[in-house]
């Protein structure tokens, strides 16, 4: 768990980026209507969860920035016995008060009459431009005094680079649930028959392992399937000498883990599938060896594509010369996507690449990212050798960078072929 410390802390650092005389206000999530008079299952806003640690819809983190003063208020959902029968007890200001390191806690039917007070001799508002809504849309006509808007997303986005001890034991957490998952996949599958069970064998194992939910929605893609990179319908047969890829991984106390695992339906790699899958897994290897501070992400991009597309020179699904078809990224074809991304409170976590000039963000000690090499055959592509149509394979691994190389937080989770074939 995150202790409120840590919440306090990061506050304080974000007050430090405030320019005197500011206002930063930052907005839970709002409930999401699924249908009618039904609703999504909650989940707050990551930033704002960020900040303070607190899981309630209608709810607002202001921090008020003076010349040498800063001080934080937490509004919350005011306790209503009636609401609370439909929808849930909630923690109420004073529970409040006694559970988060917050100077003022206050109801949220204050807000609109505190954050006309907080702005009279302010001359910045932060506030987060992603958020489109009637509050933000309040604050502007409240604010329009003022000397200009900041975003605060950006500000917390950057905070968010570097996972604390605490949050890499979280991301940890959820992926040792999600490796208990990966490897029922791999012993149920010869023995189910359609792609949405082995879905559900997954998130069972999410669920009862405690996890908040999955970190996305799963993607379980058998044969061709799988050259759909966000195939998510997951509803077809699992068809015996088929692949299946599994882009699957759990979110606990709001942390994601990201896998991706593919593995035969019948329990063994046919020749074909041996040879894609060996040389994507030397190319996730070798790029993961790469990693370390002061190594740029596009650097890891650069080289696994060249890595990959030797490789499929070597398998004859390419042709020709190497360096040439590097230029004309022919390659793009078989390998449309990045190497890998930012994982954190969101699995593709809202922190920069770049900094404020614009400039590249190298790798630093406590940045967590996924590492994901895959190709993609299409069973129509009849440039290829027809072995290796209707195959994609994709391996993907969470890494932690750390004081001066890596720590693969995944290596538990079956991927070698003879592991795979083991379970």
């Amino acid at each position: 768990m995150i202790q409120e410390e840590e919440y306090a802390k990061r506050r304080n650092t974000l007050a430090k980026t405030l320019k005197k005389h500011s206002i930063a206000i930052l907005f839970s999530a709002k409930a999401k209507q699924r249908s009618n008079d039904t609703e999504y299952p909650y989940r707050q806003n990551s930033n704002f969860y960020y900040m303070c640690g607190f899981k309630e819809d209608n709810a607002v983190l202001v921090i008020v920035k003076k010349e040498k003063k800063v001080k934080t208020y937490l509004f919350v959902q005011k306790k209503d016995e009636l609401l609370e029968l439909w929808t849930g007890k909630r923690v109420g200001e004073k529970v409040a008060k006694n559970i988060f390191d917050i100077d003022v806690v206050l109801t949220t039917d204050l807000f609109d009459k505190k954050v006309q007070e907080f702005l009279k001799d302010k001359y910045n508002l932060y506030f987060d431009f992603t958020m489109q809504d009637e509050r933000v849309d309040k604050l502007r006509k409240i604010g329009s005094h003022l000397s200009g808007y900041k975003n605060i997303a950006s500000k917390v986005a950057r905070l968010r680079l570097c996972k604390s001890r605490d949050e890499i034991k979280l991301i940890k957490k959820a992926l040792s649930i999600t490796k208990q998952a990966h490897h029922i996949a791999m012993k149920k599958a010869k023995s189910l028959h359609t792609e949405d069970e082995l879905q559900a064998e997954l998130e069972y194992v999410f669920k009862k392992e405690g996890a908040y939910s999955d970190a996305y929605t799963s993607i379980v893609a058998c044969g061709n399937n799988a050259n759909t990179l966000h195939y998510i319908k997951n509803d077809e047969c699992l068809k015996n000498g088929k692949l299946i890829l599994i882009d699957a991984g759990c979110e606990y106390e709001y942390y994601a883990s990201d896998i991706t695992r593919t593995i035969p339906v019948s329990g063994k790699f046919s020749m074909a599938q041996k040879e894609l899958y060996s040389m994507i897994l030397d190319v996730e290897i070798e790029i993961i060896n790469m990693i370390k501070p002061g190594v740029m992400r596009t650097d890891l991009q650069k080289k696994s594509e060249e890595l990959l597309c030797k490789g499929l020179v070597t398998l004859g699904i390419l042709k020709g010369d190497i360096d040439k078809l590097i230029k004309k990224k022919k390659y793009k074809k078989y390998y449309p996507h990045g190497i890998g991304h930012w994982m954190g409170l969101d699995v593709h976590d809202e922190a920069p690449y770049k900094d404020k000039k614009g400039k590249e963000i190298p790798l630093m000690k406590g940045m967590v990212m996924t590492i994901e090499p895959g190709i993609y055959i299409d069973e129509k592509d009849m440039n290829v050798p027809k072995k290796f149509r209707g195959i994609g394979i994709r391996i993907e691994d969470d890494i932690l960078v750390t004081k001066d190389a890596f720590e693969n937080l995944s290596r538990d989770i079956f991927k070698e072929i003879k592991d795979i074939e083991s379970l």
